[in-house]
């Protein structure tokens, strides 16, 4: 099944026509451009002259670097003055790698992705960028078939271009590009596209999605859509994203084709988030404008344009645990553990630092396989923490009412993680509660739950979807219970033994 069944395929995403072309080899391996003089100018000193009130990089070291952005991709006179605010988010002094390009096909569809293989740059009236064909055929190599080369699906194709003289001028010297058309919107093959992207998803490299929003419906509807979707896409996860496209197509606004013309690729992004904690990344709505903002559009027929741009987030540690104790955590739990199974431990599990002092709350919990296999933990402690560490790693092993009694032939697979608790702190509004990095603890009369923060992480869950589903699974109260229950907030210092070194 489709992943976006609810969305019309667009052939035409933006308000002015596109001119058709053939092949662009030549024997210099340049790609050259399809759209210029149609979607932006033909001349250098006419983009300049039309881009450089738009883009204004900063040169602050504090400012974090973007990891990602989506970005509009129809022609200048209508969205580029949107798409090159995100772009004005890169820092001058900030180097990428690389920089991906990823967007919708507009004239040919196909199952799974392109990636240009066959040019060594792409160029625009302000120069030529290079393309890095060697990771192009990389991920061909690596994608059992979700990825492929076809031209046609380059040729002529504006979303992706469209970006690369904004990028130009935004940035000293661009990185080598990957340009990605994507030709599906088959969840299982966006998620296996994801799968083999996420490993370079990272600071090295940048994300550009391109992608505008609804699309001919009137500029008041247009409106309320695109915030709609600009909202859901800051603070949640491709889930939120899924549930959004649902909403806004059973609100079946008059002549709308699509709320977003380029799912496919921003549900690639939220795949890769997700898999790697969504609660990680910081969303931000930089600009919105619909073509009926520009003197060249009317208000009746409009094309939505968002820029929102994702940061990683930076971590915070609570306590800055040496390497000693961290190894002695885990130490802990797992001989007592052991010592429980009346099996031999061999490590060292003496108290070191801040395990001989008391009042810290402790959670451990157990993977197999890497599936969950206990999870137990306590608020405060008048022990000290070394031996809330072996109570908890006892009672997630033994006592945890999800699972049967850890075995010894398990006991040497488990992977053991300790999460040390800051006090609880009661809240008065969910403002106060910040995604991914607070667990949230809440009382409804006799009942009572919790979520780590890392839940959110590994779920991919936006702020309601959090705190709904610890109501109803953790708590007891139905899902809406949260909002009158007392809510506590509290955040972890995780301890993970994998992460350990030896």
């Amino acid at each position: 099944m489709p992943l976006f069944k609810h969305i019309k395929w667009a052939l035409i995403a933006v308000l002015i026509s596109v001119p058709m072309f053939g092949k662009q080899q030549d024997n210099q391996g340049v790609r050259k451009p399809a759209v210029a003089g149609s979607f932006y100018p033909s001349s250098a000193k006419e983009i300049q002259a039309m881009a450089k009130g738009w883009l204004h990089p900063s040169n602050d070291a504090a400012l974090p670097a973007p990891q990602a952005m989506i970005v509009p991709h129809a022609g200048y006179v209508f969205s580029g003055e949107v798409a090159a605010s995100a772009f004005s988010r890169i820092p001058k002094w900030h180097r990428y790698k690389r920089i991906f390009l990823l967007g919708p096909s507009h004239r040919v569809a196909f199952t799974g992705a392109s990636v240009d293989t066959l040019y060594a740059y792409a160029e625009t009236p302000l120069g030529k960028v290079p393309i890095d064909t060697s990771l192009g055929k990389e991920l061909i190599r690596k994608g059992g078939g979700a990825f492929t080369f076809r031209n046609e699906a380059h040729d002529g194709e504006h979303c992706l271009e469209v970006q690369l003289p904004l990028l130009q001028m935004a940035m000293e010297d661009v990185p080598p590009v990957v340009p990605i058309i994507i030709g599906t919107q088959r969840l299982s093959v966006l998620q296996k596209i994801a799968d083999v992207l996420e490993p370079y998803f990272n600071e090295d490299n940048l994300f550009v999605i391109s992608s505008d929003f609804s699309h001919y419906p009137s500029y008041n509807d247009a409106k309320e859509s695109d915030l709609y979707m600009a909202k859901a896409l800051t603070i949640g996860g491709l889930e939120a994203f899924i549930n959004a496209l649902a909403y806004v197509d059973e609100k079946d606004f008059k002549g709308q084709d699509t709320a977003a013309c380029g799912a496919c690729a921003i549900a690639v992004l939220l795949s890769m988030m997700d898999a790697q904690g969504r609660g990680q990344f910081q969303g931000e709505h930089v600009m919105y404008r619909n073509s009926g903002d520009s003197p060249y559009g009317d208000k009746d027929r409009v094309v939505g344009y968002n820029a929102i741009v994702y940061t990683r987030q930076e971590e915070e540690h609570l306590f800055n645990f040496s390497e000693e104790e961290k190894k002695a955590m885990v130490a802990n739990a797992r001989s007592a553990i052991y010592s429980s199974l009346k099996m031999d431990y061999d490590g060292d599990d003496s108290p070191v630092g801040i395990l001989k002092e008391k009042g810290y709350g402790v959670f451990v919990t157990l993977y197999l396989n890497g599936s969950l296999r206990g999870c137990i933990g306590r608020f405060t402690s008048s022990s000290t923490l070394q031996s809330t560490i072996r109570e908890m790693a006892r009672s997630a092993a033994f006592s945890d009412p999800r699972f049967p009694s850890l075995t010894k032939s398990e006991a040497g697979r488990v992977e053991i993680e300790v999460s040390v608790l800051s006090p609880l702190k009661k809240i008065d509004s969910i403002e106060e509660f910040k995604l991914g990095r607070d667990g949230i603890y809440m009382i409804k009369g006799a009942n009572h739950g919790t979520f780590l923060p890392q839940v959110a992480q590994e779920t991919g869950w936006n702020t309601e979807e959090f705190l709904g589903h610890c109501a109803r699974d953790k708590a007891g109260i139905g899902y809406n219970g949260w909002k009158d229950a007392d809510l506590y907030t509290y955040q972890t210092e995780i301890v993970k033994e994998s992460d350990l070194k030896d």
